[in-house]
């Protein structure tokens, strides 16, 4: 008598779980920073809303930047700092950085 293929239970399949995020490698790059820093430049990571699970404070708008908004990290490309020298900016606040001065809370 032939063997009979039996299909294996759903856990073992390998279906996509809900709650895992898929993983987005990040952009890097360097750009010029904020109006104010002269000619400082700035390494910039583009985050996108799927891993973004934190609220942040924008230092271009002052206004928060919630979980799951795609936002770009910024930091000065040649300070020997860690992660309290990032600062987390909305793209349009980022974009705009040449017209006007970080916010009060920037420093």
């Amino acid at each position: 008598m032939p063997r009979r293929n039996r299909s294996q239970p759903p856990r073992r399949r390998g279906r996509a779980d809900p709650d895992r995020v898929p993983f987005v490698p990040a952009t890097t790059r360097t750009e010029s920073g904020p109006a104010g820093f002269g000619d400082e430049r700035f390494t910039v990571r583009t985050v996108p809303g799927s891993r973004a699970t934190k609220p942040y404070r924008c230092p271009g708008c002052d206004h928060e930047i919630a979980p799951g908004t795609s936002h770009v990290v910024a930091w000065p490309t040649d300070a020997i700092g860690g992660a309290e020298d990032r600062r987390h900016w909305h793209n349009g606040c980022w974009k705009a950085r040449g017209t006007r001065a970080p916010t009060r809370r920037w420093s």
